[in-house]
C-alpha cells in the first residue's frame, strides 16, 4: 500500500461504515438490542480506522490540500458539501463517544435521545466522506 491508496481505502471504510448504520439502525427499529450492539460497535471500530487512516494520510503528505478541477455549479455543490461535512464530522468526534457511553452505563434513555441527533449526523458524515473521494479522485 503507498500513500496514495489511502483516500480510497479511508473511502471504503466510510462505505462500510454507512452499511453498517444502517443494518444497526433497522436492527433497533426491529427490537435486536444485541444485535444492534454488535454492529454499532462495528460501526464504530470501522470509524475509527478511517480517522487514523485519514489522519496518517494528512501527515505523510504534510496536510497539502487536494484541489477540486469541477466549476461551476459543481464546484459550489462540492465545497457547500465538503463545508458541511467537515463541521460536522468535528461534531461527530464528540457526538458518537457521548452516545456510546450512555448505551455503555445502561441510560437507554438517554442514549435514545442523544441518539435521534448523532445517528442522523453519522450517518451524513459517513455518505457525504464517500462522495468527497468520488468528486476529488474519481469523477474530477
Amino acid at each position: 500500500m503507498q500513500v496514495n491508496d489511502i483516500p480510497a481505502l479511508n473511502a471504503v471504510l466510510n462505505a462500510i461504515a454507512t452499511v453498517l448504520l444502517t443494518v444497526g439502525f433497522i436492527a433497533i427499529k426491529r427490537g435486536k438490542r444485541e444485535a444492534h450492539r454488535r454492529i454499532m460497535m462495528g460501526a464504530c471500530s470501522v470509524s475509527a480506522v478511517f480517522l487514523v487512516g485519514y489522519v496518517t494520510h494528512k501527515v505523510l503528505v504534510h496536510g497539502v490540500h487536494t484541489p477540486f478541477g469541477g466549476t461551476g455549479g459543481w464546484r459550489t455543490f462540492y465545497y457547500i458539501m465538503l463545508l458541511t461535512h467537515v463541521v460536522l464530522a468535528m461534531a461527530i468526534a464528540y457526538l458518537v463517544p457521548r452516545t456510546f457511553l450512555l448505551a455503555i452505563r445502561g441510560d437507554y434513555a438517554r442514549h435514545r435521545a442523544w441518539a435521534r441527533w448523532t445517528f442522523p449526523i453519522w450517518y451524513y458524515v459517513s455518505i457525504t466522506g464517500v462522495l468527497v473521494y468520488l468528486f476529488l479522485y474519481q469523477w474530477f
